[in-house]
């Protein structure tokens, strides 16, 4: 997944989820920050922040720029740089290539998948992705991106997601009916230890994930290589449920 062009800027502030206040070239931008979670530990006055630049589209757009990765200090790396995309519409995309070049192989589908069908609809949610294997299988995935990352440990949600427990509880009911079901945490960097459910956030989600994994949904996390424009999935992650 690449960006068409990026621009390098600072972070000032965030006013709202929506907005994102930068200098870029000097110049104070408002621009579109491209993920509603907190961000708090990347969103930082100062960071140094990558955002696409829009301007061949303006006519459709309020802002010509849209607020992509942030470079982290990894205090955990002797104050090395952790580059973080922070693109919410990233995970998906990455996934999606990832199943259709088939570099991504799903526990239970090794046999290759015949069919993949984005947003679809099972009981009272829209899940990611219905997929179909060569053999008849047929199954369901709900992707997530994480960026929050603390000591090498990466988490979801850095805010509650009653939509996610409904997803996973949804994930329940698909793996019930006899559908392989997965939910897959896409680290949107590298250099992660393990991933674990946020339950100081949010614990509702977190009983649900360990509830789900007793009931046969697969829970699988993947770390990504990002750079300034472009992220794709890379390895499995440990899961700590």
């Amino acid at each position: 997944m690449k960006y068409n062009k990026i621009k390098r800027g600072t972070f000032l502030s965030r006013p709202n989820r929506f907005l994102a206040d930068v200098i870029i070239d000097d110049i104070p931008q408002r621009v579109h920050v491209k993920n509603t979670g907190r961000c708090k530990e990347l969103l930082v006055e100062g960071a140094a922040v990558y955002l696409e630049d829009h301007e061949a589209d303006l006519r459709n757009r309020k802002n010509r720029y849209s607020l992509v990765a942030v470079e982290k200090i990894d205090h955990s790396a002797e104050s090395e740089i952790r580059l973080v995309n922070i693109d919410s519409l990233a995970p998906n995309k990455v996934v999606a290539e990832a199943l259709q070049s088939g570099d991504l192989i799903l526990p239970g589908l090794e046999e290759g998948l015949l069919k993949i069908k984005p947003e679809s609809t099972f009981g009272d949610s829209r899940l990611d992705f219905y997929i179909e294997g060569i053999t008849g299988e047929k199954a369901f995935i709900e992707v997530k991106g994480a960026t929050l990352e603390e000591a090498g440990v990466a988490r979801f949600p850095d805010a509650p997601t009653d939509r996610g427990v409904k997803h996973v509880l949804e994930l329940c009911r698909a793996a019930e009916q006899g559908f392989f079901a997965y939910i897959m945490f896409v680290v949107q960097m590298k250099n992660v230890l393990y991933f674990e459910p946020n339950d100081v956030t949010h614990a509702a989600f977190g009983e649900a994930l360990r509830y789900a994994d007793k009931k046969g949904v697969q829970v699988l996390a993947f770390d990504c290589s990002v750079t300034q424009n472009s992220m794709h999935l890379g390895q499995p992650v440990p899961v700590r449920l």
